[in-house]
């Protein structure tokens, strides 16, 4: 017999239960577990007056958000919708059934204000990154980094023509965070924009493999190689001197606040500049498992830099012909710098050694003498050529893929592919968001998502 629902007078009381609801093994009850927000208070509490009606609790703003950023919901007004409609999400927010959802723009006010002035947002991230260090995820020998371009919000249109201020249009937040910072110093080896967006400023013209050129932020990861724990992120112009300086910011920041040091730092060519390794080896003393941009070898069968004898002891190159290069041929009445702007000495052989030489045709054919640069962190540089032969720079190579992993997880998992907000206090936000995400979903993934009891018992 087919069944029909009646259609009686419903009942006046319900007991319902909203943990009931929520699976056993959903994400979001992982997380919770190695989520703890209990200081968040303690911190924000200078941003927030003592008199006056209460706010909302930033707790729950930064449950949603999380929720937001683990799911791929970017839209903060479709994102308050999914809470309120979706049980699991209201359980995480620890928002009952009945329990009213905050509106959207309490987000931008929040974002833009306390959150922002209080660094809420890096706050939240070291704990989960504690979090991580204190579940043995971390093992901290092993670090690698690398950046990957974000398109901003910005339109590929409309550029800022001349040197003239006041021709910037509306004064909006990110164009006035950009005219505000025009005194901040570039980055040693880094040059002037030619393009400026005139929708968010502090963005960098990219260009794109198969594609069209763009406006963007680059998101710098540095992770732990054990886990592939993020240990720091920080948000730059879409620029490789930029990226390149954020990695020694964030090799600090995590010294300097998880007293965690690696043994070796992993990364790309683009980390293999002398300046770099310089720091690196000789101020961090941190082995660089990184390739070099190598120019020692010789073309179309001239002599290269590697043909030549460096002799430290006596500071200077012997040539195949046995002939000496030095750094000071010549002995002036003033004493002349012998290190360059590019950190680099230069050694030059004598002209008369050199015209006589049956070699002078592979060596320097249209020159009158030959010269080598050798950079103040060559030392370094020689370290990591006899590093790329070993097992260990091997492996350090297949390690580098986890930090490829975590961005091709940020852009097409949680759909971070294009910022929202604009500036660049706007992506460390949104960067930042992120980097909470993918820890707290990572810890989930490897500790479990089962019940509290089941898990104690399992785990030793």
């Amino acid at each position: 017999m087919m069944g029909r629902k009646g259609s009686d007078q419903g009942q006046f009381f319900y007991s319902f239960n909203l943990d009931d609801h929520v699976p056993q093994d959903h994400l979001l009850r992982g997380i919770d577990r190695f989520l703890d927000l209990s200081d968040l208070h303690e911190h924000l509490a200078p941003y927030y007056s003592h008199t006056g009606r209460p706010s909302i609790d930033p707790e729950l703003m930064i449950r949603m958000l999380i929720v937001g950023y683990c799911f791929g919901i970017r839209s903060e007004r479709r994102l308050c919708e999914e809470v309120a409609l979706n049980l699991a999400y209201r359980w995480f927010c620890r928002l009952s059934i009945e329990d009213t959802v905050p509106d959207h723009s309490t987000f931008s006010k929040n974002r833009h204000g306390r959150f922002r002035d209080a660094e809420a947002f890096r706050f939240v991230f070291e704990q989960v990154l504690q979090r991580c260090i204190a579940e043995g995820l971390v093992g901290g020998e092993g670090f690698a980094t690398d950046a990957s371009v974000v398109k901003a919000d910005a339109s590929r249109q409309r550029h800022h023509e001349g040197d003239d201020d006041d021709d910037w249009g509306g004064g909006s937040r990110a164009i006035d965070e950009y005219l505000s910072a025009l005194d901040r110093s570039v980055p040693p080896g880094g040059q002037p924009a030619k393009k400026i967006s005139q929708t968010d400023p502090a963005s960098r013209w990219a260009s794109a493999p198969g594609g069209p050129a763009f406006y963007a932020y680059s998101t710098n990861y540095l992770i732990d190689t054990d886990a592939g724990i993020i240990m720091d992120v920080e948000a730059t112009p879409a620029n490789r001197t930029y990226e390149v300086a954020s990695t020694q910011t964030m090799i600090e920041r995590v010294e300097e606040r998880f007293a965690m040091k690696p043994q070796t730092l992993i990364g790309d060519t683009a980390y293999g500049t002398a300046q770099m390794l310089g720091w690196l080896v000789e101020k961090k003393e941190i082995t660089p498992h990184v390739p070099l941009f190598d120019k020692s070898e010789g073309k179309a069968g001239l002599f290269g830099r590697s043909d030549f004898i460096w002799e430290a002891d006596v500071d200077r190159y012997v040539c195949p012909g046995g002939k000496s290069l030095r750094r000071n041929r010549r002995k002036y009445k003033k004493k002349r710098a012998d290190i360059t702007k590019a950190n680099v000495i230069i050694y030059r052989a004598g002209q008369t050694d050199c015209a006589h030489c049956p070699m002078k045709a592979q060596c320097c054919p249209t020159q009158p003498a030959r010269k080598i640069q050798r950079s103040i962190h060559e030392d370094a540089r020689d370290l990591v050529r006899g590093l790329t032969k070993t097992q260990a720079y091997a492996q350090s190579r297949k390690d580098r893929k986890k930090v490829e992993m975590l961005f091709a997880h940020m852009k097409r998992i949680l759909n971070v592919d294009r910022l929202r907000l604009r500036g660049i206090t706007g992506a460390r936000d949104e960067f930042l968001l992120t980097a909470i995400a993918q820890n707290l979903r990572r810890m989930a993934q490897w500790l479990g998502t089962g019940p509290p009891v089941a898990l104690a018992e399992a785990v030793p």
